[in-house]
């Protein structure tokens, strides 16, 4: 195990004063079940998650304010939405090899814990919570700028991903509509190359549909074609 904990240290590029507080940050609750503990409540890292949600979305925010002086708030906020969230999280996590220096309980192992997205994710939040107490907003800064910032430095692209789903729902908004629903309605042919049809709905009346291979890209086109309809027959 220490041997282990010194690779994810290198690899990180920090080494923690005190162990526990890495110890901690990669122990899921699961590990604590059905071991006697007088602390057990305060032995996993589900508090370290919450403080690291709160350093990383400040880091991230003082980050995109000094590379992107010239950006309105709207497209720092989505670009921080995206790097904060789970989805991209996961991808660090993976990035790192983070799961298999996880402590997680042998049910939650053998059911796919040291992949799963939501687990991964929040044991990055936790690693940067415990890097702040072990060594200050230093070290965070540059655990963030090295496995964060850099997974997916276009932050362009996230951009172009991102408005189309924005402005469908500004534009929703300013007509008086509902917010947008989407929905997968059909996955057709065999599982090694899928397509997804992706629904998006506004109110009852108002529908476009979209293939892709993925449902992401799906639901990006359906938005696109329904801002397309709605400038062509405004309501």
């Amino acid at each position: 195990m220490e041997a282990d904990r010194g690779l994810l240290q290198a690899r990180i590029g920090y080494r923690f004063r005190n162990r526990e507080l890495l110890e901690r940050a990669l122990t899921h609750r699961s590990w604590l079940e059905g071991r006697a503990s007088s602390r057990q409540e305060h032995e996993d890292n589900e508090q370290l998650e919450f403080l690291g949600d709160s350093v990383l979305g400040f880091v991230i925010a003082e980050a995109l304010v000094l590379r992107q002086p010239a950006a309105r708030e709207g497209q720092l906020s989505r670009w921080k939405a995206h790097l904060v969230s789970a989805t991209h999280l996961h991808r660090c996590a993976l990035e790192l090899d983070l799961g298999q220096y996880l402590m997680l309980g042998r049910g939650e192992d053998r059911s796919g814990g040291r992949e799963r997205r939501t687990l991964l994710s929040d044991a990055v939040e936790a690693l940067i919570a415990a890097l702040y107490l072990d060594g200050g907003i230093d070290p965070v800064r540059r655990f963030i700028e090295e496995h964060i910032l850099k997974v997916n430095p276009d932050l362009d692209d996230v951009t172009q991903d991102n408005n189309q789903k924005v402005d469908l729902q500004s534009r929703a908004k300013a007509l008086g509509l509902p917010n947008p629903r989407y929905s997968v309605v059909a996955e057709e042919g065999p599982d090694h190359a899928k397509v997804f049809v992706v629904e998006v709905r506004l109110g009852e009346q108002l529908a476009s549909q979209a293939r892709a291979s993925t449902k992401k890209v799906a639901s990006l086109l359906a938005a696109k074609q329904l801002l397309e309809q709605l400038e062509n027959e405004p309501v």
